[in-house]
């Protein structure tokens, strides 16, 4: 599942692969790194990894560290055959909003 990419472990995702798992992954290398780098091929690996993205949002919640992914395109070669995966860079930052009840299932998103 992870691969050295940039200086950052890549976590890999399959449509196979279980959410909550790769979260914690995710929020692994948040805490030791400060960001994530996740790559997925198809959309059920694009839907496992956007769900593991914010299930490692709510693991980090409780440590006032909030997270933002960016996405892109990436050509990767899998039996010789180039195919478009999605990139998913993970970073963090510190949470210093104070959360009210009704936006507690919203999306933090830094003003820039």
């Amino acid at each position: 599942m992870l691969r050295e990419t940039r200086g950052f472990e890549l976590i890999k995702v399959s449509s196979k692969s279980t959410a909550r798992l790769v979260a914690g992954a995710i929020a692994g290398q948040i805490r030791q790194q400060g960001r994530a780098e996740i790559q997925a091929i198809g959309a059920g690996a694009i839907n496992q990894a956007v769900k593991a993205i914010a299930i490692a949002g709510r693991y980090l919640e409780n440590e006032n560290v909030s997270i933002v992914a960016a996405c892109s395109f990436a050509e990767v070669e899998i039996d010789h055959q180039e195919r478009t995966a999605i990139r998913f860079s993970v970073d963090s930052y510190p949470n210093t909003q104070t959360t009210y009840p009704a936006a507690r299932n919203s999306v933090s998103v830094p003003a820039f």
